[in-house]
C-alpha cells in the first residue's frame, strides 16, 4: 500500500485544509499586490500573503510527511528559517531603495502623512538646500 493510503482520514482532512487556507493567503496577497496603486502599497500585501500562506503549507506537509512517516521534516523547517529570514529583509531594502529613488527624483513619499508623524526634510539637489527652509545669508 501506498501512505496516502495508509493516512488517517483526520490527517488527510487538516493537510487539505492546511493546503487550502495557505493557497488562499498566498491569492490574497496576489489580489492585493494588483489592487493597490503606490509601490510602497503593493509591497505590504504580497509579503504577508506568501509568508502566511507558505508556513500554512509548509504545516499541511509536516503533518502529511508526520504521519506518513516517509521522512523527517528537516526540509520543511530550513525553507521555513530562510523564508522568515529572506522575506523581510528583501522588503525593507526595496522599500529603502523605493524611498531613496523617490527623494533622489524630488518627491517625498511621506509627504502625505499627518502632522502628528515625524517630518522628514529632503535636500534640495541643485542648492543644498533642505525643503521649506530658508538660503544662509550671503549665498
Amino acid at each position: 500500500m501506498n501512505a496516502l493510503a495508509d493516512l488517517p482520514p483526520w490527517a488527510s482532512v487538516m493537510t487539505s485544509l492546511l493546503v487550502l487556507v495557505g493557497s488562499g493567503l498566498a491569492l490574497v496577497g496576489s489580489i492585493g499586490l494588483v489592487r493597490f496603486k503606490t509601490f510602497y502599497e503593493r509591497v505590504h500585501a504580497p509579503t504577508l500573503g506568501s509568508t502566511l500562506g507558505l508556513f500554512c503549507i509548509l504545516a499541511a506537509s509536516m503533518l502529511y510527511f508526520s504521519m506518513a512517516q516517509t521522512r523527517a521534516v528537516v526540509h520543511e523547517i530550513l525553507i521555513g528559517i530562510f523564508v522568515t529570514t529572506t522575506t523581510p529583509v528583501t522588503f525593507l531594502l526595496l522599500v529603502q531603495a523605493s524611498v531613496y529613488r523617490d527623494r533622489f527624483e524630488g518627491s517625498d513619499p511621506l509627504a502625505g502623512l499627518g502632522e502628528d508623524r515625524a517630518v522628514v526634510k529632503t535636500l534640495v539637489p541643485s542648492s543644498g538646500i533642505a525643503n521649506g527652509s530658508t538660503a544662509p545669508p550671503g549665498c
